[in-house]
């Protein structure tokens, strides 16, 4: 094997780590695998030969360029949104438990990182995201973050502190019992099917949070609190009346259709037994990307 070819297949045994990483720091498949092919690109243009962890160098090759595409995306906002879960634009759902979905992409939510966790991470500042999505979830070290970042480590750490603070105070941890939230979830839809006020003030938190992404042409929707929500879910039955059982990013949740097309992604946070978040996705261009089929 020529030494090209062996590049290639240590790249290919990296991919999915690359992917994660990625994920998590962009909160979109197409651009996550942007940010891969470029680390490929950048690779190709390199002497590595001196490089002890080819993975480690990767990740954070991947790291810097994901901080260059926030911060460009960033600098294209005009009128930045607000800090916050009122933020309504959803990060890319990973859906996993149909037929037709790669598999390959539940690797990017091995570690269950939820849609609520996500929409947080959004929240941050490109510095912010960086050094909390490198040392926190996949252990790079501050020196090295720092190089990126072209801080001090200090500095660094600094930043994945603050960072911390605030997923743990907008995202406390959810329950774990995967049977007992998919029950929570299966009460759900069958309330809003038979439209079932009072058995959807039982699932619902009273300070539940309901988040819907419509994309450009639909106005997002922002709800509080359980009345609010379960009238909101009576209204939008429609959702609930050909709803599959799925996991989103790991999670119990739903997909719904109307004939072959989606019409939605549905993620709960579930905490004590009722939900207290639920994201939403509709945006129709969003969903035919994800390639969601009956």
């Amino acid at each position: 094997m020529n030494e090209k070819n062996l590049l290639a297949e240590r790249f290919e045994a990296e991919r999915a780590q690359l992917r994660a990483v990625a994920y998590r720091m962009l909160g979109s498949l197409a651009e996550a695998e942007d940010a891969v092919q470029e680390a490929w690109l950048k690779l190709g243009r390199s002497d590595v030969s001196e490089v002890r962890n080819l993975g480690a160098w990767l990740t954070t090759v991947v790291g810097r360029v994901c901080l260059d595409m926030l911060r460009s995306r960033t600098s294209r906002r005009e009128d930045p949104l607000p800090e916050g879960e009122d933020r309504l634009r959803l990060p890319d759902p990973v859906v996993s438990g149909l037929a037709t979905l790669d598999p390959e992409r539940e690797i990017l939510v091995a570690d269950s990182v939820g849609i609520a966790l996500m929409v947080v991470l959004d929240t941050l500042s490109p510095a912010e995201r960086l050094a909390f999505v490198l040392h926190d979830m996949f252990d790079v070290p501050f020196d090295e973050i720092a190089r990126i970042l072209g801080r001090a480590a200090a500095s660094t750490r600094q930043l994945a502190s603050r960072a911390r603070r605030r997923v743990q105070g907008v995202a406390p941890a959810a329950d774990t019992d995967a049977a007992r939230k998919r029950e929570v979830v299966n009460a759900f839809v069958t309330a809003s099917r038979s439209g079932d006020f009072e058995a959807l003030l039982t699932v619902l938190d009273p300070e539940v949070v309901a988040r819907s992404d419509g994309g450009t042409l639909v106005p997002s929707i922002l709800r509080r609190g359980a009345a609010d929500v379960a009238s909101q879910a009576i209204t939008f039955a429609r959702f609930a009346a050909d709803a599959r059982p799925v996991l989103v990013n790991g999670t119990p949740g739903v997909v719904s259709f109307t004939e072959d097309r989606p019409l939605a992604v549905m993620s709960f946070t579930i905490r004590d037994g009722r939900i207290t978040g639920l994201d939403i996705l509709t945006d129709p261009s969003r969903l035919v990307a994800l390639g969601l089929t009956p």
